[in-house]
């Protein structure tokens, strides 16, 4: 029952061997009559084997004794509520209010709140967004979520920016997208004004030069077209080039409807809305 340290161990095979050369070195010693000593004893790695360091006998060899002069300390409930009261919202309880609140899975919701500062950048841009779109956080939440957790999270790992020389991960806190950038993205990419390919390339860009969404697509004219004319002068100048993949289509292989897409998002120069591009092309596509 007499206790002995080992120190000077520096692996997981160190302890286990330190510790099975003890049980025999103090079984061997108290079979042969002998006494156990409390002290502290080095493990040679090299030996295999233990010796002494130094000596404990008494409370005072570990520096501990009992103080005289501590008062007792006595705690009231009114104490630990209080405590409890300013403490921030913990992990485990912000992760069951995220599922709760927003809809999110178990998983999201532990992988959002993994980090404060994830959690925090979350909920900063979906309140945003709510404060502009008009709609609830639980709508917005599940896509706010793929953005931070994939599409954001993909560049942080990359980690490159134009002022560094190395690459490196950086800390969504150190993000050069704010909570607020990403949010004016989602909306333009919500409402329609963008797709999302171009909101994905934008993020990008917005990333790597610290740029505006806004100033993105204004300066380089990546407006998303859904004006429904516009749109069915492209779907015309589509059919009207192509009325052998026409006939395909209306003699029944709906495969070939792909195709058209293709070629009017190709004509659009990449802009046209996709949703809309579909539903017009099913109406045009019908024989007359």
């Amino acid at each position: 029952g007499t206790k002995v340290e080992l120190k000077n161990i520096n692996s997981f095979r160190f302890a286990k061997a330190a510790m099975e050369y003890e049980i025999h070195r103090q079984e061997k010693l108290l079979r042969e009559g002998g006494v156990i000593l409390q002290e502290t004893r080095l493990w040679n790695p090299d030996k295999g084997e233990t010796a002494p360091m130094r000596s404990k006998e008494e409370a005072h060899d570990y520096r501990y004794f009992p103080d005289p002069d501590l008062v007792p300390l006595r705690i009231s409930a009114d104490m630990v509520e209080d405590v409890r009261k300013s403490l921030p919202e913990l992990p485990t309880a912000r992760q069951k209010r995220f599922i709760e609140a927003y809809g999110l899975t178990e998983y999201d919701a532990r992988v959002l709140t993994s980090e404060k500062s994830i959690a925090e950048f979350f909920e900063e841009s979906l309140k945003a967004q709510v404060e502009v779109a008009g709609v609830s956080a639980k709508d917005l939440a599940k896509d706010t979520t793929n953005w931070v957790m994939v599409e954001l999270r993909a560049l942080l790992n990359r980690g490159k920016t134009e002022s560094q020389e190395e690459v490196q991960e950086i800390p969504i806190a150190n993000s050069p997208v704010s909570p607020k950038a990403l949010a004016t993205l989602l909306s333009l990419k919500r409402n329609g004004e963008i797709s999302g390919p171009t909101a994905k390339a934008i993020l990008e860009e917005m990333f790597d030069t610290g740029k505006s969404a806004e100033e993105i697509v204004q300066s380089k004219g990546l407006t998303q077209v859904s004006d429904e004319p516009v749109l069915e002068g492209f779907i015309d100048e589509v059919m009207a080039k192509n009325p052998m993949q026409l006939a395909q289509y209306r003699s029944g292989k709906e495969a070939v409807f792909g195709f058209f897409v293709g070629q009017v998002m190709k004509a659009s120069g990449g802009k046209a809305n996709p949703a809309k591009v579909n539903n017009l092309l099913k109406k045009k596509l019908r024989p007359s």
